[in-house]
């Protein structure tokens, strides 16, 4: 048990204290400690108010909970947010998404769109994000400059990508990114191959083998559409999830992202492997990509985390209502009202989300030992009212508005909804510049 007798940084005493691990678990009239940027403290407010603290928050009315985790994204894209919506995935790709591409990024658009995502995810309660998109670097030091935690993958494709003459020089990059910040306190350098029909097998087992070597994990899209399926059963005589399988990639550092297509036998695959699924239901269903069946993989055993995808498919990075999507959504294709409960959905965007990431014993949780990565939400409002259980008014019936505080490793970067190291109208003023810019050049 660490030690409290030394002051603590701050205490915060919310209504209600939802720690996550245990699963299932409200507490009322208990009291959150920090020291450090750690929880050192989580006990009966009437303990807690006898500890010696530099700084007291009352916060009446407020749910407290681990900071949520945004398991898949692309923090860029949201400088191309509804530039071309209503579209088929491939269509969407290839004849709009991809020129638009290579026309405009560079490292300016890489910082100034990473910089609008982190602010985004700050205001709606997500303490960590996983990014994969070009010029990783620079999206490394965004993350670090603006306090908050995040799994950068680096992008790794067959054919030329900006920044990336080859994937050999991706994935050198990446080994270089990757010993630069692997000390680093908040921020974890992944490999994503970027899907299997984007990348062959050679480069497949170049990655499996750095990493292997690096302990690293990989982040991929795999079945995201029943047609990507389809080509890769005519293309190499088996699915994705199966070809992955046999070059020995799965495994519980393998982060599997959309999964909207899964069989019996790469449900198989999934759960011997110890694989993660990433559920991003909103970019899923606004793409017509199909449903991940969230219920049915969760009762095999396997580890559903929940992502947004990128603004220019979603179109927003909050992953509080990209929850409340997946709940009501596994309940659909389960054909079950009790599939996916108001406590599992908050611990998919949470626990699950730290596990896939490989941080669980970091982060995820309000645990004594861990990092203060903490979200509170204010239920005081209308639209909740009355509050009989407050996780399920947090899932149905709340929105990203209610994000009132966030700390990552005990530093407050959202106080009273204001976000405390980024400029805001700044912010906004730098996308429309962009916005201007990009719909000068591009068709409509």
């Amino acid at each position: 048990m660490p030690n409290t007798a030394a002051a603590l940084d701050l205490l915060l005493l919310p209504t209600w204290l939802v720690p996550v691990e245990p699963a299932g678990v409200v507490l009322k009239e208990h009291a959150l400690g920090i020291r450090d940027g750690r929880i050192v403290f989580i006990g009966p407010r009437s303990a807690a108010l006898k500890l010696n603290v530099t700084e007291v928050r009352e916060l009446p009315d407020v749910l407290l909970s681990p900071g949520l985790i945004n398991a898949h994204g692309h923090a860029a894209m949201t400088l191309f947010r509804g530039l071309a919506d209503d579209l088929p995935l491939m269509t969407w790709l290839e004849n709009h998404i991809w020129p638009a591409e290579a026309k405009w990024v560079d490292e300016a658009f890489v910082r100034d769109g990473t910089d609008l995502a982190i602010a985004e995810q700050i205001k709606g309660g997500i303490t960590c994000f996983s990014d994969m998109y070009f010029f990783p670097k620079v999206a490394s030091e965004r993350v670090h400059n603006s306090g908050i935690r995040a799994q950068i993958a680096i992008p790794i494709l067959d054919f030329p990508i900006p920044g990336a003459s080859t994937a050999d020089d991706a994935i050198r990059q990446g080994v270089e990114l990757f010993n630069d910040l692997k000390h680093h306190e908040r921020i974890k350098v992944s490999f994503g191959p970027h899907a299997p029909y984007t990348v062959g097998n050679e480069n497949l087992e170049k990655i499996r083998v750095i990493t292997e070597e690096l302990d690293a994990s990989i982040h991929m899209h795999v079945h995201e559409t029943a047609f990507e399926v389809q080509q890769s059963i005519e293309q190499h005589g088996e699915r994705p999830l199966a070809r992955l399988g046999r070059l020995g990639l799965l495994g519980p550092r393998f982060q599997a992202v959309h999964m909207t297509q899964i069989s019996d036998e790469d449900l198989v695959l999934l759960v011997e492997s110890n694989t993660s699924v990433i559920h991003c239901p909103e970019s899923n269903l606004k793409l017509a990509s199909g449903f991940c069946p969230v219920e049915r993989l969760w009762q095999a055993g396997v580890n559903v985390a929940v992502g947004t995808d990128g603004a220019a498919s979603n179109n927003d990075l909050d992953l509080l209502g990209e929850t409340r999507t997946a709940a009501l959504l596994a309940k659909a294709v389960a054909g079950s009202a009790t599939a996916l409960d108001a406590h599992r959905a908050l611990r998919m965007a949470t626990l699950n989300g730290a596990r896939a990431l490989g941080i669980e014993a970091e982060v995820g949780s309000l645990e004594v030992g861990k990092a203060a990565d903490i979200v509170a939400f204010d239920l005081s409002g209308l639209a909740q009212q009355p509050v009989y259980d407050p996780v399920s008014q947090l899932i149905y019936a709340t929105g990203r508005d209610c994000v009132k505080h966030l700390w990552v490793a005990g530093k407050q970067l959202l106080d009273d909804r204001r976000l405390t190291g980024l400029d805001e109208a700044q912010l906004c003023a730098t996308a429309k510049a962009w916005g201007q810019r990009i719909s000068g050049h591009t068709e409509s």
